[in-house]
């Protein structure tokens, strides 16, 4: 999967510099001793059964709170679904062009919406991650701009649906797909589309993801702790039941009564 040279990290919003985090194909160790968090995503293994390293203690719990700051738990958040006292965030910088994304929205999400957000485990928070040029940039504006009428995420299923890829996002695609996802008022979503608080809005999605030191995509981030790739179900579910669990243990250690 190409990997974009990166660019210096923003000041805006990040971690404090303590450690470097470094991915695996399905295993997150935070390590070293100072340094922005990094992670390296790879292609996922299909055959890989290890999940995501999930640690409650120590150092890198450290981090793993710096990182789950970055949840907006907005809830005017139109890129966002899911209670916004969710006990497990998941927050995922992803690109529109790429092929491992559309793997986990058409393979893995659904099952993710079913099981654990609307029981109320979960909140899913999208990040615009456009990496792959200017397709790529036109197609994160036009998802915020399909948020602006409450569409983003019908936006999202027609954008990564089968084959949707291959037919690119020009403009006339583009508004192809924001009609295909329900949008009322096409005038509105391309003035949306190229506004300077599209522009914005992505700019900072993005900002963020290199601050914490994404390079590829899909990254994610559950509750703090990095994933890398379109894992299988299983890294996602034992992740987040792991994060939600936690959230728990804290919970009642703070209330005597439990």
């Amino acid at each position: 999967m190409p990997t974009p040279s990166r660019p210096s990290p923003s000041a805006k919003k990040q971690p404090s510099a303590r450690k470097p985090m470094l991915f695996g194909l399905t295993v997150v160790l935070a390590a070293g001793l100072l340094g922005f968090v990094s992670y390296r995503a790879t292609a996922p293994d299909e055959t890989a059964g290890t999940p995501a390293a999930v640690t409650t203690a120590g150092p890198d719990s450290d981090v793993h709170r710096e990182l789950a700051e970055l949840a907006r738990r907005d809830a005017g958040d139109k890129l966002a679904q899911g209670r916004t006292d969710a006990p497990v965030v998941l927050i995922e910088y992803a690109d529109f062009q790429c092929g491992y994304c559309g793997k986990f929205a058409r393979d893995t999400e659904p099952e993710l919406i079913k099981r654990y957000v609307d029981d109320g485990t979960l909140r899913i928070e999208w990040r615009n991650f456009p990496i792959f040029g200017e397709a790529s940039e036109a197609a994160a504006r036009a998802s915020w701009a399909a948020g602006q009428q409450d569409r983003f995420w019908a936006f999202h299923r027609a954008a990564y649906a089968e084959g949707a890829k291959e037919k690119g996002f020009g403009r006339d695609r583009i508004e192809d797909l924001a009609q295909l996802a329900g949008v009322k008022d096409i005038d509105r979503f391309v003035r949306d589309a190229d506004s300077a608080a599209a522009t914005e809005a992505v700019r900072t999605d993005r900002e963020q993801a290199y601050g914490i030191g994404a390079t590829s995509t899909p990254s994610f981030l559950i509750n703090g702790r990095p994933v890398a790739g379109a894992q299988p179900m299983a890294v996602f579910t034992q992740a987040i039941e792991a994060a939600a669990a936690e959230e728990a243990n804290v919970g009642n250690a703070g209330d005597p009564a439990k």
